[in-house]
């Protein structure tokens, strides 16, 4: 497969990432597989998303970190936790050269789907 055809699942998405990003890559999707194990993997944008059946988090592999983008009522209820991380609006940076925050992001996930199960606006966001 070459590098420049866009990927179509999320395995080709993985293949197509930066080595960099591997490691974490695997231990961030790991994780929110055990937290969300009745969702579906898509790729939408070109980003492996977790759906049930509505948007749970997504993330992304750049050349320097991985973006996690969990439902944004998680990034507030976690404000306190995350000071020390790059944040924006609707996400969280995870630079590869630092240990992944493997207990939080579980947690934040895990909020993500309880918070998402409990609404009950069938919105996909």
């Amino acid at each position: 497969m070459k590098k420049n055809h866009r990927p179509t699942t999320v395995e080709q998405y993985i293949a197509q990432a930066p080595k960099e990003a591997l490691t974490h890559l695997h231990q961030l999707r790991g994780i929110l597989q055990d937290a969300a194990p009745l969702a579906q993997e898509i790729l939408k944008w070109g980003s492996p998303f977790f759906v049930e059946p509505r948007f749970l988090f997504s993330y992304s592999a750049y050349k320097t970190h991985l973006g996690f983008y969990p439902h944004e009522a998680s990034l507030e209820f976690f404000r306190e936790e995350l000071q020390n991380c790059k944040t924006t609006k609707r996400s969280i940076q995870f630079p590869y050269n630092e240990p992944l925050m493997e207990d939080l992001i579980r947690r934040i996930a895990e909020y993500c789907v309880a918070y998402v199960q409990q609404e009950e606006d069938q919105h996909f966001w």
